[in-house]
């Protein structure tokens, strides 16, 4: 019983550990992070930081991965379509949301392509939106990718998740986040430093 319950308060404190919050009341824009799996919970959170006032406009990034099939579309669209979709549903205006359009193969990609599009477009603040468990290794990331810049970084994530903290390791998907969340974490720390 006492391992357990050890069990219980270790997995909840992993993670725990993995969802960090930077705030910044207002920026010059939202960015959704892709993230095909994820893109309905970011996406629907952007929307309602976006309805607060918190930026005047969306950026979504484009891992150019295709999701399954749509009856309505009769194809498979992209994710990032998805989430456009996703926005302007949530009462997003489409002229609201820019889709960057070069595609990304991971969170460094991203934060490459966001400095450099705020560099030309001059952009002083930005509020990255994620999912909880993906934070920690966001914020890191961005913020490597910004030093220098002067460019503030502001991470906000939905707080409710698909598999909460003190249960995620009860479900599949929580077995897929938050320990590969972990190995991610030590790649970006070795691979990135």
């Amino acid at each position: 019983m006492v391992v357990f319950l050890g069990w219980i308060v270790v997995a909840w404190a992993a993670a725990r550990l993995l969802m960090v919050h930077a705030e910044l009341p207002r920026a010059d824009a939202l960015v959704v992070l892709s993230g095909s799996s994820s893109y309905v919970e970011r996406t629907r959170w952007a929307a309602q930081l976006w309805l607060a006032g918190r930026a005047p406009k969306i950026l979504v990034t484009n891992d150019n991965l295709q999701g399954g099939w749509s009856s309505v579309e009769q194809r498979n669209p992209f994710f990032v379509e998805r989430a456009v979709a996703e926005l302007t549903r949530a009462g997003v205006p489409r002229e609201g949301v820019e889709v960057l359009s070069e595609s990304v193969a991971g969170t460094h990609d991203e934060a490459i392509l966001l400095r450099n599009y705020a560099e030309k477009h001059r952009l002083s603040s930005l509020i990255v939106v994620t999912s909880a468990y993906h934070s920690r290794r966001a914020l890191w990331t961005m913020k490597r990718s910004f030093a220098g810049t002067g460019v503030k970084i502001g991470l906000d994530a939905p707080r409710e998740q698909t598999s909460p903290p003190a249960t995620w390791w009860l479900h599949s998907s929580g077995w897929k986040t938050v320990p590969v969340e972990y190995g991610k974490l030590l790649y970006y720390y070795v691979r990135f430093r």
